[in-house]
């Protein structure tokens, strides 16, 4: 059986005790999820999650540390996700610009708030959020490229 895991990378933005996620058409659903989407091939880890916030929030963001690694298997689809998530610096909003096809809005959200969403697109969500919380920040020196 061929398997191939989806690399993925996501943004845990944070301001004044409220998270950003964005709400987004995924498999006929509508689900919370941060920034998130895929690598591309010729581009850093870095460069993903700065461009998959960009494309699905229209704000501009400069990862300043990891805050973990994820594995999650999606059991409808038995697709599996490793996740890389990056903290940093959010700035320089562009609300006119056209996010990315799926993406309805974005919006802010307390810890409780999105612990409480019936929808979040996996359990990688909170987790990510409470890892954060946590304070768990790792060198992004951590990810090598040889």
């Amino acid at each position: 059986m061929d398997w191939t895991p989806h690399i993925t990378v996501a943004a845990v933005i944070e301001s004044n005790q409220r998270f950003l996620l964005i709400e987004e058409q995924s498999e006929g659903l509508i689900v919370f999820n941060q920034p998130a989407g895929h690598w591309d091939k010729n581009e850093t880890l870095i460069q993903a999650a700065a461009r998959e916030t960009l494309e699905e929030s229209a704000w501009h963001f400069e990862p300043q540390a990891i805050t973990g690694i994820y594995t999650y298997t999606n059991p409808s689809s038995k697709t599996t996700y490793l996740r890389i998530a990056y903290t940093g610096k959010h700035h320089s909003h562009e609300p006119n610009r056209t996010l990315d096809t799926g993406i309805l809005r974005t919006k802010w959200f307390t810890r409780d708030e999105i612990a409480n969403l019936p929808n979040l697109r996996s359990p990688m969500v909170l987790r990510c959020v409470d890892d954060y919380l946590a304070g768990k920040r790792y060198p992004l020196s951590l990810v090598t490229a040889l």
